[in-house]
C-alpha cells in the first residue's frame, strides 16, 4: 500500500477536496406512465415501466 513520503500541505489538500462542494444532486424527471419522480434513463421504481413498456413487475400495496 502506498505511503506518502512528504506531508500534504493544507492548500493541496483543500484543492483536492474543493470538487465535493460542486457536486449536484441527481436529476429527477416525472415518469410518463405514473408521473412519479424517477432518475433519468432508469426503470421507474413505482410502476416498473421504461420507454412505454413494462420491464419490472411491481407488487401492489
Amino acid at each position: 500500500m502506498g505511503v506518502p513520503k512528504r506531508r500534504v500541505s493544507k492548500a493541496r489538500k483543500n484543492k483536492r477536496r474543493s470538487a465535493w462542494a460542486k457536486m449536484s444532486p441527481p436529476t429527477l424527471v416525472p415518469c410518463p406512465q405514473c408521473h412519479e419522480l424517477k432518475l433519468v434513463h432508469r426503470v421507474c421504481p413505482h410502476c416498473g415501466y421504461y420507454k412505454g413498456r413494462e420491464v419490472l413487475k411491481v407488487a401492489e400495496e
